[in-house]
């Protein structure tokens, strides 16, 4: 079992490292490919369709077993990874990475999900830290592996790393972990819902991505946001009439799932807020350079690192653990409020004492949340509970960098400088403040969920309750 989770840590590290890794190399892969207007779309690509799948992957893992699709999605990033290895041109680069994020939405998915399979609740607890674990430290090594890998065998490099490393991961997935076979059958998944949801997703995420260049009320912005809005709420009736819906709207009623559901989109909304912005306020208010400005982040992933583990192993040992939640998005609500009181004549220490807390805080809701609700649900309903975390974080994020990239634009003076430009992020990271403030606030109402007692008397109690 070791290896098996050695082999679906890796695929897990291999999505999420992707996130951080490729946006060194942009500057350089930019200069040779002479596509400059496609910039953004690199990583625009990728985040909409690897958000947009999640869904719809953790529904087809929990119809089909997650082993076939967590080795499809491997194999299947493997290959886009090349492809954008070979890319010759801008466009042919964002296709692949499209691509590349179908396939790390699948993976995003089932990793998580599979510790159902394979683990105990209590045992399930502490790998769940571990995963939470691997998640950030890839964004603490991936700026320093993709300026190694650019300024050395060069930027086509930062994707053909990805091959060696999926395959030793397909391998150990196929030969060690066990495959929980289902009844389902093809007919039985929702093909309308699946394209709706797409069709809703697409341009919501398209559209939020579009808020760094254009207003909100711009027709491109306004437009996209309709068109989302009219294809979600038809989703919203299909989904409600079908047999297998993708996403069941009954789990919103129950306490195990809306909670950390929640607690996932409001977190989303303050991490994002500080991983986009502090180097920012690094460079722009504080004057230290950075030839690679993600390096600044790495004391609040490693705060996400420690935490995240120590959590894991905790929560297995706690009586009351749900209040774990409650106090560490405090400790991060107290970090984003240290963060917007920094100015001009602050130490680089006092950033990084603040990052330390917000990571340190933002690590223990990782385990906690997918605890609950691996624990809350019934197995068959596990892989959408899990996905749909990640999904509410990423959008939660999504929403987030666009509502407060508008605050930074809509609040900086004409002519920036450095005062001004602390008086904006100032209200930048309260507003990320404020958005931790609401997960708090939301984390009182989490049950506790015992990790022995029955996963289906649990849901059943729940809903008599309820």
């Amino acid at each position: 079992m070791v290896l098996a989770t050695l082999g679906v840590a890796l695929a897990l590290l291999l999505a999420a490292l992707d996130q951080t890794v490729v946006g060194v190399a942009m500057p350089r892969i930019v200069a040779e490919l002479h596509g400059l207007s496609f910039y953004a779309w690199v990583t625009t690509a990728y985040l909409v369709t690897s958000t947009a799948l999640v869904p719809v992957a953790g529904k087809l893992g929990d119809m089909f077993g997650r082993k076939p699709f967590l080795i499809a999605g491997m194999v299947g990033f493997v290959a886009a990874s090349a492809l954008c290895g070979l890319g010759q041109n801008m466009f042919e680069l964002v296709l692949f990475r499209a691509l590349q994020g179908l396939f790390a939405g699948v993976l995003f998915a089932s990793t998580f999900a599979v510790l159902a399979d394979v683990f105990p609740p209590e045992q399930r607890a502490r790998m769940s830290g571990v995963f939470g674990a691997v998640f950030g430290l890839s964004s603490v090594i991936g700026p320093t592996l993709g300026g190694f890998l650019t300024d050395g065998p060069g930027w086509r490099w930062v994707f053909y790393v990805n091959v060696p490393v999926g395959l030793a991961a397909v391998i150990l997935v196929a030969s060690q972990l066990p495959f929980v076979r289902s009844r389902a059958r093809m007919r039985d998944i929702d093909w309308v819902g699946t394209g709706l949801l797409f069709a809703g997703l697409t341009p919501l995420l398209v559209a939020l991505s579009l808020t760094r260049d254009h207003a909100w009320f711009s027709p491109q912005v306004a437009g996209l946001l309709v068109i989302a809005a009219v294809m979600l709420v038809a989703f919203y009736i299909v989904e409600r009439r079908v047999e297998h819906p993708v996403v069941p709207f009954d789990l919103f009623r129950l306490n195990v799932f809306a909670v950390p559901a929640a607690i996932s989109f409001f977190s989303g909304i303050g991490m994002f807020g500080a991983v986009i912005f502090v180097p920012l306020l690094y460079q722009g208010v504080l004057g230290v350079s950075a030839t690679n400005s993600g390096q600044l982040l790495t004391p609040m992933m490693l705060g996400v690192v420690v935490t995240s583990t120590a959590t894991g192993a905790l929560i297995a040992k706690l009586r009351g653990y749900q209040w774990l939640g409650t106090v560490a998005l405090g400790v991060m609500v107290f970090g984003l409020v240290l963060l917007a009181r920094v100015a001009v004549g602050s130490s680089p220490l006092e950033v990084t004492r603040d990052i330390v807390i917000i990571g340190a805080g933002l690590g223990v809701t990782f385990p906690l949340t997918f605890v609950v609700i691996q624990a809350g649900l019934p197995h068959h309903l596990i892989g959408v509970g899990t996905s749909q975390l990640t999904f509410w974080r990423s959008l939660g994020g999504t929403i987030g960098t666009a509502v407060l990239g508008s605050i930074l634009v809509n609040r900086l003076p004409a002519i920036p400088t450095r005062v001004g430009l602390a008086g904006t992020l100032h209200d930048l990271f309260l507003a990320a403040a404020v958005a931790a403030a609401v997960a708090v606030i939301v984390s009182l109402f989490l049950r506790e969920v015992p990790l022995t007692r029955p996963t289906a008397e649990l849901v059943e109690a729940i809903e008599a309750a309820a």
